[in-house]
């Protein structure tokens, strides 16, 4: 259990729901472990998004259906939550189940980890068919929505449509999904890896919901080009962790085939890297023991 109060996660939740009616949209940037939470939520950021594939990658998997248990994924939520302090919303990947009832389980699951909001997709998992039949779709989102329902927050359900990411270029299948989903009572409207501009304002000029686009792939628009396109959410995805991913594999072939360290020159200072880990400090209580003196001769400079 997170140990989020219900207090602050309430307020966590009016916030994260209040974000997407502001005039212009936001970024949920994607961490996919303490640090990266802690690291995001210092740069200011109102909110964040786990990501799936960033966990697996962390956890030495392939990104898949099934390879992160639904306890994984939502132990790795929880660390999240307490790192940052920010509302957290959860890549719930297709609902962990087949049936509607594991669907609401999830969300529940969810909200006690301390979530304030979470996707359902409409993937299958399986190569040869990877998207659901839309009533079945549909049902699922419907479920997660009264399930949401029936928390004492306003939990923030996002429905994702699974074409484009799936191989399926059918914008207008997408956007078939999208009204359906909003018809099912979704807070959120997502189809990952839409194309280019004009995919994106057809999908936003044919709903009423919130969009969250997915960016950081080959697409390239800023925040105030997405607003104008009608996009109230942004997120990354596993954008952020690729890319520390990258760095990771260049500096280390650049060791294995040069045996040259040259990296290390785009490397983040120590004291930087201390700096941005560091929560604020607050006042010790009265009669509480000082923190212990670093070892004689320690600069602080090394590990």
């Amino acid at each position: 259990m997170n140990r989020t109060t219900a207090a602050a996660r309430h307020a966590r939740a009016v916030a994260f729901r209040d974000l997407h009616a502001a005039d212009r949209p936001f970024v949920v940037p994607n961490p996919w472990d303490a640090g990266t939470a802690r690291i995001l939520a210092g740069l200011g950021f109102a909110a964040l998004a786990t990501t799936g594939a960033g966990l697996a990658h962390s956890l030495g998997r392939p990104d898949g259906t099934n390879r992160v248990s639904r306890a994984e994924l939502l132990a790795n939520a929880a660390v999240i939550v307490e790192a940052s302090g920010l509302p957290v919303t959860a890549d719930l990947e297709s609902g962990f189940g087949e049936r509607p009832e594991d669907i609401a389980e999830t969300i529940r699951l969810a909200a006690a980890a301390g979530l304030v909001g979470g996707s359902i997709e409409d993937s299958t998992g399986l190569d040869e068919d990877p998207v659901r039949p839309l009533d079945e779709a549909v049902e699922r989102v419907a479920a997660a929505v009264e399930a949401a329902k029936e928390l004492d927050f306003p939990f923030t359900v996002t429905a994702r449509a699974e074409n484009f990411f799936q191989g399926r270029p059918d914008l207008d299948d997408t956007i078939r999904r999208l009204q359906a989903y909003e018809a099912a009572g979704a807070h959120v409207l997502y189809a990952p890896a839409l194309p280019d501009a004009e995919a994106i304002r057809a999908v936003c000029s044919a709903v009423d919901r919130p969009v969250n686009v997915l960016m950081g792939g080959a697409l390239s628009l800023s925040v105030a080009e997405l607003g104008a396109l009608g996009v109230r959410r942004i997120s990354t995805g596993s954008a952020l962790s690729r890319a520390a991913l990258g760095a990771f594999t260049r500096a280390a072939r650049e060791i294995a085939e040069s045996g040259t360290f040259d990296f290390g020159a785009d490397a983040i200072p120590y004291a930087e890297a201390n700096a941005l880990l560091t929560p604020a400090a607050t006042p010790a209580p009265p009669g509480a023991p000082h923190p212990a003196a670093p070892p004689s001769g320690f600069d602080g400079r090394e590990v």
